[in-house]
C-alpha cells in the first residue's frame, strides 16, 4: 500500500515538472516571436520600401505645339532613368520652363505666291525652320504629282529642280522655261508625323507689247510723230525700252534733233517716242524692245501729198479704222455734191 502510494505521488512530481518545462519553453517561443516581430518592424521602418508607380502613355494629337506623345506619372515625382533625387517634369511642364521648340515650322513671310515670266526662269521659295532630320519635298496640285523630295527630282520634266540654301533655310522650286500652263497651286511639305504642308500660286504670264496706231501710221509731212508703245501684264516694269528705227537704235542726240522719249513705270508701262518736224526720211520701221518682253513693229508712212485725204493738218491719222473709212467717204460724198 504504502509502495502504491509513494509511485502515484512520483507520477504527479513528473506530470507537474512537464507541465512546468512545457509552460517555460512556450513563454521562450512567445518571447522571441514577439522580440523578432518588434525587430522586424523596426527594420521595416528604418528600411524603405519600393513602390511601384503606374504610368501609361497617351497618344494623339494635341492642341497647340504640344508633341504628338507624352508620358504622365502618378505618385512622387519621378524620372524613368531612377534618379529620385532630381525633379521631372511633364511635357506640358517643360514648354513652360524651357524655350519654346516648335519643331519644323515654316517661315511664311519668305514663302510667298510669285508671278513669272514666259520663257524665264522661275523660284517658288520655301523657307523651313528647325527641320532636323524630316524632309523637304514639292507636290504639284494640278495632277498631285510628286517633283522633288529633298535635293533629288521625282518628275520626269527636268524642267524642275530643288535647290536648298542651308544659310537662310531656303527650299526653293527652280521651274526652268516655264510656260502658261505651269500655271498653279504648288505645296512645300514636311515629312512630319502627319507631313505638313504650305501651298503658294506660281503665275506664269507673257508680257503683251502693242504700239497705238499699228500695222500702218501715215503722218503728214513736218507733222509730229507720236508712237506710244504699251507694256502689260509684266509683273515688274521693264528695266529698258529700245525704239529702233529701220534696225537701226535710235540717237537722240543726233543732229538732226527734235527726237526724245518719254517712259512711264507701273502695273502698265507706257513709253511715248516724239519725233518733231517729221520729214520724208522719218518714214520705215519702227521697234518697241522692252527688255522683258518680246519687240512689236509698226511702219511710219510721212505722205507728202501723195494721199491727200488721209493728210491731217498738225496731227496723225490711220487709214483703216472703219470710222476713219467711213468719214473719207462723207467728205468725198459731199464735195462730190457741190
Amino acid at each position: 500500500m504504502m509502495a502504491s502510494h509513494r509511485s502515484q505521488y512520483g507520477i504527479n512530481i513528473l506530470f507537474l515538472l512537464i507541465v512546468h518545462l512545457n509552460h517555460g519553453i512556450t513563454k521562450s517561443v512567445q518571447s522571441f516571436s514577439e522580440e523578432q516581430f518588434l525587430a522586424e518592424l523596426s527594420d521595416d521602418r528604418v528600411r524603405p520600401t519600393t513602390r511601384s508607380r503606374p504610368s501609361y502613355t497617351s497618344t494623339g494629337r494635341l492642341h497647340g505645339n504640344l508633341p504628338h506623345q507624352h508620358h504622365i506619372y502618378y505618385g512622387q515625382p519621378y524620372r524613368p532613368d531612377g534618379s529620385e533625387n532630381e525633379i521631372y517634369d511633364s511635357d506640358e511642364s517643360n514648354l513652360l520652363r524651357t524655350p519654346l521648340d516648335r519643331g519644323p515650322h515654316f517661315d511664311l513671310s519668305a514663302s510667298k505666291n510669285i508671278t513669272a515670266l514666259v520663257g524665264k526662269t522661275a523660284y517658288l521659295n520655301c523657307r523651313v525652320k528647325s527641320l532636323g532630320n524630316k524632309t523637304v519635298s514639292w507636290v504639284r496640285h494640278r495632277d498631285i504629282h510628286l517633283l522633288t523630295v529633298g535635293r533629288f527630282t521625282y518628275t520626269s520634266d527636268q524642267r524642275f529642280q530643288a535647290v536648298h540654301n542651308p544659310q537662310t533655310d531656303d527650299w526653293s522650286l527652280q521651274i526652268r522655261y516655264p510656260q502658261k500652263r505651269d500655271t498653279g497651286v504648288y505645296e512645300c511639305q514636311i515629312s512630319t508625323t502627319p507631313p505638313v504642308g504650305h501651298s503658294m500660286f506660281l503665275s506664269v504670264v507673257e508680257p503683251i507689247t502693242t504700239i497705238v496706231g499699228t500695222p500702218d501710221l501715215y503722218i503728214n509731212t513736218g507733222s509730229t510723230v507720236n508712237l506710244t508703245c504699251i507694256v502689260r501684264n509684266s509683273p515688274e516694269p521693264p528695266s529698258t525700252i529700245m525704239w529702233m528705227h529701220n534696225n537701226q537704235e535710235i540717237n537722240y542726240d543726233s543732229p538732226r534733233g527734235g527726237v526724245s522719249v518719254i517712259t512711264e513705270k507701273g502695273e502698265t508701262t507706257t513709253s511715248y517716242l516724239l519725233i518733231q518736224r517729221a520729214r520724208t526720211t522719218d518714214t520705215g520701221k519702227y521697234v518697241c524692245s522692252p527688255s522683258n518682253a518680246d519687240p512689236t513693229t509698226i511702219n511710219v508712212h510721212i505722205l507728202n501729198g501723195e494721199h491727200p485725204a488721209a493728210m491731217q493738218h498738225g496731227g496723225q491719222l490711220r487709214i483703216g479704222d472703219p470710222l476713219n473709212v467711213f468719214l473719207l467717204w462723207l467728205v468725198s460724198f459731199l464735195l462730190g455734191r457741190r
